[in-house]
């Protein structure tokens, strides 16, 4: 029987990925709390009990004293029946918590580990001699959002491409440069079914674009839409929608579908509907393309409209790096992935926030971008 004791703190992660592993999985866990990270834990214990490892807490009160936290610590360690059998994940916590717990795990002689973040690669402090684990990549995406706090509404989507919506993505792809500026009045004309799945009348357009016209032959080709009357209209939401810039989030997803099959990743979905609370009150938010790699979080935002302005760029960006740190942590990774490029202001924003972007024709070069930036 083994007993981890994790430091509970703001990165979920390097305290659940060893119980998910068989060759590093407890029968027990005790989770050594401060009153600020109790939600944090509540969100663990949603993800470990299910898997049935027993669950405990110890309560830290002053997690920024070490000599109160030691005496916390060996207070309770000192009356637990099978004290023996006890191993530190020293990753979490604050640092004071970390450094009490070490040295009385040293002091007795117990198992210390480390869960290194970005290797996702557990490394053994103590005994040293012991040679570190990859640890499996057990997570999906489910567990890992509720470990950060995230329900899911509904099922994830998983399905990718059909035949005929891949031969419209592979044509605009090829075609950006050509296609840049009228699938913009396309988008405009679809955004405008969004109630009804008829759309404005072409003519409120001006002069049709002879680009523009062979766009709408092509979706329509490909069953996607009709032109009735001067106006588009769609059999299904889903068409609608796919043709409102729709595709490059299933495009995207499909690519990353193809390099599954070249590399080790995880999970993947798209078009995820999460659900959190802040300050009390429920706030949905939706992910277009999330992988998880090495226990790593990938989001991706795709956009096909127009930037305009100081506004919708920056907008998108900050969206991405607030989600990025509140659903994976510090090691979680963003990209923005545009068919229109990209104003030299938000390209300087997305580097200031650390956040990848493909933009115009970097979608041509997309899928090596994207094996590079999963395994670099």
């Amino acid at each position: 029987m083994t007993i981890h004791l994790c430091l509970v703190s703001a990165q979920a992660t390097p305290n659940l990925t060893p119980l998910m592993d068989p060759a590093t999985r407890p029968d027990e866990v005790i989770l050594a709390v401060s009153a600020d990270m109790a939600q944090r834990a509540d969100w663990l214990e949603q993800v470990i009990r299910p898997r049935g490892i027993r669950l405990q807490r110890w309560r830290i009160d002053n997690p920024f004293d070490i000599q109160a936290t030691r005496e916390q610590i060996l207070n309770q360690l000192s009356e637990h029946p099978r004290h023996d059998r006890f191993i530190l994940n020293a990753t979490g916590g604050t640092k004071p918590m970390s450094i009490a717990a070490y040295e009385i795990f040293r002091d007795f002689a117990l198992p210390i580990f480390y869960v290194h973040p970005e290797l996702d690669r557990l490394i053994w402090l103590h005994p040293k001699e012991q040679p570190a684990i990859d640890l499996a990549d057990r997570l999906k995406l489910e567990d890992f959002l509720a470990a950060h706090g995230a329900g899911l509404q509904g099922r994830a989507q998983r399905q990718g491409l059909n035949p005929q919506q891949r031969d419209i993505c592979h044509y605009l792809i090829e075609e950006i440069d050509r296609f840049s500026r009228p699938l913009r009045s396309l988008n405009w004309l679809a955004n405008s079914a969004e109630n009804g799945l008829r759309s404005k009348p072409l003519t409120e357009l001006g002069q049709l674009d002879a680009d523009l016209e062979l766009l709408i032959d092509r979706f329509a080709a490909n069953g996607f839409v009709q032109l009735k009357d001067q106006r588009l209209v769609f059999a299904s939401e889903d068409d609608r929608f796919f043709v409102n810039g729709g595709w490059l989030e299933l495009y995207v997803f499909d690519l990353c579908t193809q390099l599954r099959q070249q590399g080790p990743m995880q999970d993947l979905a798209r078009n995820i509907q999460v659900r959190r609370h802040q300050r009390g009150q429920p706030v949905r938010n939706e992910i277009d393309v999330a992988a998880l790699v090495d226990n790593r979080l990938f989001l991706l935002e795709c956009k096909a409209k127009k930037w305009q302005g100081q506004g919708p760029g920056a907008d998108a960006l900050y969206r991405l790096d607030s989600l990025k740190d509140l659903l994976g942590g510090l090691n979680a990774r963003a990209m923005l992935v545009s068919y229109q490029p990209l104003p030299d202001h938000d390209r300087q924003r997305g580097a200031d926030l650390r956040i990848d972007l493909a933009a115009g024709r970097d979608l041509q070069r997309l899928k090596e971008k994207l094996k590079s930036w999963f395994w670099p």
